[in-house]
């Protein structure tokens, strides 16, 4: 199967999915996907821009935000198909929740976003049987988290909801995209299977033409040669009939390899009456059925 990605890698959007990116057109493909998840950002950063905290909290809330940025993109580039190192999977995942928990509650309200991102890196990284008790975990850190400001009210349930949506939404694609790279592999495989059965036929078919008619063609030349020195009219007659079979043994393979080839009976008569013709054997077959 013949396919290439945006980035002339050789290989299908769809199995590039969590790989690191090949190509230019791929990374701004994936960064512009990634990137849309970035709108929860927003609040954090307009709440280190507005001037609320001294300027060491400032200044440590940018490092751990840049930190947090880096630990979801490296999960979400490099390990949402395929797990190779679960020690940098979990270290990373759990940096990125304890990243969430302090920031949000040393820097306020505005941080709970953080808590989407790590629901969507358990949905994107994680194998569903994790994923499942992980997302309502998450959301429900996310709210422990809130709960310290009273005043949240319906703002900290509709945050929860998303988190919790959002993660189980994103193992739903993970699984969808799993699901679609397994059927693209499958139907290689069968594709591959299929060219190999049509490649034993054809040997079969081959064999059964070539064992004829060189099983008949090495009689009729112990035949032809045994005559040849008293009855040289029926050895030529015999070379005769080896250059018939072979002609007709080559037309058989040219329309075997080219996939026309069709066995009639008459043709199958006529092969039988000239081998039990050459073995000495009177029989009476029809030319045509």
């Amino acid at each position: 199967m013949n396919t290439t990605d945006a980035g002339g890698s050789g290989l299908h959007p769809v199995h590039t999915f969590g790989r690191p990116p090949q190509g230019r057109r791929q990374l701004l493909t994936k960064s512009a996907w990634i990137g849309v998840w970035l709108v929860f950002l927003s609040a954090p950063v307009k709440d280190l821009a507005d001037g609320h905290h001294t300027p060491l909290a400032t200044v440590l809330g940018s490092l751990g935000l840049a930190l947090f940025v880096a630990c979801y993109l490296t999960l979400v580039f490099r390990y949402t198909t395929r797990i190779l190192r679960w020690r940098a999977v979990i270290s990373c995942f759990a940096l990125l929740v304890a990243l969430a928990v302090v920031l949000a509650f040393s820097l306020g309200d505005h941080w709970l976003g953080l808590f989407v991102y790590v629901s969507v890196s358990a949905g994107a990284v994680l194998p569903v049987r994790y994923a499942v008790g992980v997302i309502p975990a998450v959301t429900l850190l996310m709210v422990l988290v809130g709960l310290r400001d009273d005043g949240l009210g319906d703002l900290l349930t509709n945050l929860g909801v998303i988190t919790l949506l959002v993660g189980f939404a994103m193992s739903g694609v993970r699984e969808l995209i799993r699901t679609t790279v397994q059927l693209r592999q499958a139907r290689a495989t069968v594709a591959q299977l299929a060219a190999n059965e049509e490649r034993l036929r054809l040997a079969r078919d081959l064999h059964d033409l070539l064992g004829h008619s060189l099983s008949l063609i090495t009689l009729k030349s112990e035949l032809a040669g045994r005559m040849l020195p008293d009855h040289p009219d029926k050895a030529a007659q015999q070379v005769a009939d080896i250059e018939q079979v072979s002609r007709q043994a080559l037309v058989d393979v040219r329309e075997a390899v080219s996939g026309y080839r069709r066995r009639t009976l008459a043709g199958e008569l006529v092969g039988a009456r000239t081998a039990l013709t050459a073995a000495g054997v009177d029989a009476e077959v029809p030319e045509e059925p």
